[in-house]
């Protein structure tokens, strides 16, 4: 799974008058809805009155603190399962290759690579000097030891390293190599991978955190991972902040690393403070932290504009959300059903309720901002009820004594997994009673996001709802359709795979844009999931430190090492 799923950004304490008005029913206009006029702009908006800086934010001499939400605390960034712990890693590594606000690569610890002209071999140069947190050196030993656990037969983590098509990869974790043959140490600042063919996420996927040989790898043996697992609660990195303490349920706690590549951070402490949706705004208010996200919504700009000291950031997401189908429950397995439960879901009024003016309903698993959308080019499934319910009568399920569908003595019930957020405490009424207009019963089960992850992980669910994480290439936002990452939904669909591959192995990006293009056709035609929406991203920062420029591609940690308090 390289598309890691998780729960929205942190979420503000209240609904606006618009959401407790358009969850009781019926049409409703939305009064609150921000105008073209009233939309803020994308970019930072400075605080306009520091003097407004609470008193215990003062107090702070040497720590700036940011908002999380349901860490679980594999702080291992190959390991993790949950987008938070991805947050915390974030802190802790650096990677070999970054990517700038735009989205492009650009040099991290490696100063430099060149890419063979048949697109096979990649030549990455390390910076000199490089060293761990604890300062032992980084070299490229390191790189060959970190990409050759992700080739191991024992590795499951989210990073799916066989994308990347290493030569020897797939010998070495079959048992028929000791050795990734693809992967060569030229020198310690240099490192030769050779792949077996041109891949347009390859270079991101080797280019990833490294970790060090000396502490991960001690005995390490091919097919066993037992050692390396003990350490995810003790990680040894080389970003710019060192961890020193996990308290579950408060907060996560790291220091400044000296050894940082780009110099020591110029503030001594970072602090990770749980925060949840009935405190995050209460807490950013009093100065208990100095940043966190919201949702992009005209009532909690405004709530942040009145505060006077919060700089106030606003940029577009390279997310979606969505609802999963489980497509190997029987009802599910049937694409008429699926389309009609789309048709049948108003999810305009759910993006209008949430976001009013800051988000967009989804109609293609990438974000508008990404090169490869295409606006036009796919079935929208506007609202439409009448749509659903033939669609639903075509596939033999009729409507029973009470309204609900039944078919072969079976209900149309269907159950939904959802964590707590503001999207799915709106989706759940909306949801409900759309689909009941249409014959369908909906039973929402609502458990933390841990859990949900849990259980759809066993199979044990019809529906399911998250978010994916930051997809930085087209690719990242269909690798779970493909038919051997959908071990939990049981999709599986040939021409989707087909696709998947094609637009993977085509490195010229014209080139790749009809290749998606096809491809979101084809999921349209046979979803496995509801789209629901694409988002702008609220986040707002104390004007007691300044330096926070976060962006879809790097969020807070990428400016991280930048970010001072104002004396």
């Amino acid at each position: 799974m390289t598309r890691l799923l998780r729960s929205l950004s942190t979420q503000p304490t209240r609904f606006t008058l618009a959401l407790h008005i358009a969850l009781l029913g019926g049409a409703v206009a939305f009064s609150s809805l921000a105008s073209a006029d009233d939309v803020l702009k994308e970019g930072i908006t400075p605080a306009t009155d520091a003097s407004q800086i609470p008193a215990a934010a003062k107090q702070r001499k040497d720590a700036v603190v940011a908002g999380i939400s349901e860490p679980q605390g594999i702080f291992n960034p190959y390991f993790f399962v949950n987008g938070w712990d991805e947050n915390v890693t974030n802190v802790i590594f650096s990677r070999l290759i970054d990517w700038d606000s735009q989205g492009k690569l650009v040099p991290g610890l490696a100063e430099s690579w060149t890419v063979s002209p048949d697109g096979k071999v990649y030549t990455i140069k390390l910076r000199p000097n490089l060293t761990f947190s604890d300062g032992s050196p980084l070299t490229a030993e390191d790189v060959a030891f970190t990409l050759t656990v992700l080739s191991d037969p024992q590795y499951d983590g989210a990073i799916d390293i066989t994308l990347a098509n290493i030569a020897g990869g797939a010998e070495y974790k079959a048992g028929k190599a000791d050795s990734v043959s693809g992967l060569k140490v030229i020198d310690p600042q240099t490192i030769e991978v050779t792949t077996t063919q041109p891949g347009a996420t390859t270079l991101a996927k080797i280019g990833g955190p490294v970790l060090s040989k000396a502490y991960y790898g001690k005995n390490y043996q091919r097919g066993n991972l037992d050692y390396l697992r003990t350490l995810h609660g003790k990680p040894l990195g080389n970003g710019p902040y060192v961890y020193d303490k996990y308290i579950p349920g408060q907060e996560i706690r790291f220091h400044a690393n000296t050894h940082f590549w780009r110099g020591t951070p110029p503030t001594p402490r970072f602090i990770y403070r749980v925060t949840n949706p009935s405190t995050n705004f209460q807490l950013f208010q009093t100065g208990e932290t100095d940043y966190d996200a919201f949702t992009s919504r005209p009532d909690d700009i405004e709530q942040l504009k009145l505060l006077g000291f919060a700089n106030i950031n606003l940029y577009g997401s390279s997310d979606y959300s969505e609802v999963e189908f489980n497509v190997r429950r029987p009802a599910l397995k049937e694409v008429k059903v699926r389309q009609a439960l789309i048709y049948g879901l108003d999810r305009q009024k759910l993006i209008d309720v949430v976001y009013q003016g800051y988000g967009t309903v989804a109609i293609e698993p990438i974000a508008p901002i990404s090169w490869a959308y295409n606006p036009d080019g796919v079935n929208p499934y506007k609202y439409d009820p009448a749509q659903a319910k033939k669609l639903l009568d075509e596939a033999g399920w009729k409507p029973g004594a009470d309204g609900i569908r039944v078919k072969d003595g079976k209900r149309l019930e269907l159950t939904l997994l959802v964590s707590k957020k503001v999207l799915n405490d709106a989706l759940i009424p909306i949801a409900k009673e759309n689909w009941q207009q249409i014959g369908v019963q909906l039973k929402p089960q609502v458990v933390d996001f841990n859990a949900l992850m849990a259980q759809r992980k066993s199979g044990n669910y019809d529906l399911a709802s998250f978010s994916t994480s930051t997809l930085n290439d087209p690719h990242d936002g269909v690798w779970d359709f493909y038919s051997t990452e959908a071990k939990e939904s049981g999709y599986n669909n040939p021409e989707v795979d087909k696709l998947i591959n094609e637009g993977n192995a085509t490195l010229d990006v014209e080139k790749r844009k009809p290749i998606y293009h096809q491809l979101y056709k084809v999921l349209a035609d046979d979803p496995p999931v509801i789209l629901l929406g694409n988002r702008k991203i609220l986040s707002a920062s104390s004007a007691r430190v300044t330096g926070f420029k976060p962006d879809i591609y790097n969020g807070l940690t990428g400016s991280l090492p930048d970010v001072k308090i104002v004396k």
